[in-house]
């Protein structure tokens, strides 16, 4: 195996180029060559196992290969993979558009299918900007613009990553994307100049916690404040829980605990269970209304879209957070190692929503993360801030051997 191992690190050397990665770095690095995953862990090539506390780039909710989502993508792969979504439906994509549009009746009735979280952004930005050129009266001024807040981050497509607030992110796009106001607070949002006021079409935000912004948390009531601010002024609110979507904020979707209901919600990561890229930006009935006609057609759609693995694993994922009582236990969990964090010396900070945890710490993030590898934990930090995000199934017992592989 070790033969097979070198040969693999070899041609990733050779020939692989990494997300978000130096490369010169890490053509100089040993890293670890995941082959298999069982519940909360991840076994490399030479049979090493690993605790998964950032559920694999904060994808994974119910764990590594559970029987449930294995079953059902065994299944579907031997009935039907992908078929075109262009002119044609398949069942599980239908039965998955009702499901999620199901947590918002009477409100929420439309989905659209992409790939990803920055896609499911990219659709919601479309979306708005093009109901406005065909919805609204020629004698209001033309709304082009979107509010979006300071350091958040929204995915890497062009019209996303415009979006987001964080410098490294931004080189050579920023200029190229949409015209975007941005603000750092909810007082900034109340204090804007009329004139962005009326020519904005949207407001974007993470809610509740901001994701790549060191784990950020928003002050509880600003999401419902915003919803308020936004509704009075006919500007549309974008929710982006590609992150705290599914269970991680001990809701199905984080803006339930303030019980707000925006225009657009994108959803990916956590859609699938963890298995399959697959996300979806659900909408009202009112914005669909404003795309019906030859001449006022979405022309967005990836060849991919509504694919049927991907939605037969999304199905497969709700009904296990059903099965298995999956939100009952994430704010217990999530309190539970934020405890056993708070001991530690390291600590300068603790951020927590659910089973969203950002550990501010003294030292290099990056130095911190290795020594974890090496005492069988993975995460990634976001500068000097750990990531501790684990599968919603994580038991207490691997909740204590993360805490214990953490230096006193």
């Amino acid at each position: 195996m070790k033969a097979h191992r070198n040969k693999w690190v070899m041609a990733d050397h050779a020939h692989a180029w990494h997300p978000f990665t130096d490369q010169e770095v890490w053509e100089n690095e040993d890293p670890v060559v995941l082959s298999r995953g069982e519940g909360s862990w991840l076994i490399d090539v030479e049979g090493q196992r690993y605790l998964d506390a950032n559920s694999s780039i904060w994808t994974n909710i119910h764990g590594h290969a559970h029987p449930d989502l294995v079953q059902a993508i065994q299944e579907q792969a031997a009935r039907l993979c992908h078929s075109s979504y262009l002119g044609l439906a398949n069942d599980r994509a239908s039965e998955l558009a009702e499901k999620l549009c199901g947590f918002f009746p009477r409100t929420l009735e439309r989905c659209f299918f992409s790939d990803d979280g920055s896609t499911a952004l990219e659709v919601a930005f479309k979306m708005s900007l093009q109901w406005r050129q065909q919805n609204e009266g020629s004698g209001r001024g033309e709304r082009d613009g979107i509010i979006a807040f300071e350091n958040a981050y929204h995915g890497d497509t062009l019209g996303a990553a415009s979006a987001g607030g964080v410098s490294r992110f931004l080189k050579g796009y920023a200029e190229a994307g949409l015209q975007v106001y941005r603000v750092s607070s909810f007082a900034e949002v109340a204090a804007l100049p009329q004139v962005v006021v009326e020519t904005a079409s949207a407001v974007v935000i993470e809610p509740l916690i901001q994701g790549v912004n060191q784990m950020r948390t928003w002050p509880r009531g600003m999401l419902r404040d915003l919803r308020q601010w936004s509704s009075e002024r006919g500007i549309h609110l974008i929710l982006d829980e590609v992150m705290t979507g599914f269970g991680r904020t001990g809701k199905m979707f984080a803006c339930q605990n303030e019980e707000v209901i925006p225009d657009f919600l994108c959803l990916a990561k956590g859609l699938t269970g963890g298995c399959m890229p697959l996300a979806a930006t659900l909408t009202t009935a009112e914005i669909y209304e404003g795309f019906k006609g030859a001449e006022r057609t979405f022309y967005y759609g990836h060849s991919y879209t509504g694919n049927a693995l991907g939605c037969a694993a999304a199905l497969a994922s709700l009904a296990i957070f059903e099965k298995e009582n999956t939100l009952a236990e994430v704010e217990r969990k999530g309190a539970y190692l934020e405890a056993g964090l708070r001991d530690k010396s390291f600590v300068k900070a603790i951020r927590r929503v659910g089973l969203i945890i950002g550990v501010d710490i003294e030292g290099c993030g990056q130095k911190f993360c290795q020594d974890l590898r090496a005492r069988g934990v993975l995460t990634r930090p976001i500068l000097n801030t750990i990531v501790v995000m684990p599968p919603l199934c994580i038991s207490d017992c691997e909740m204590d051997f993360l805490l214990a592989a953490m230096p006193e």
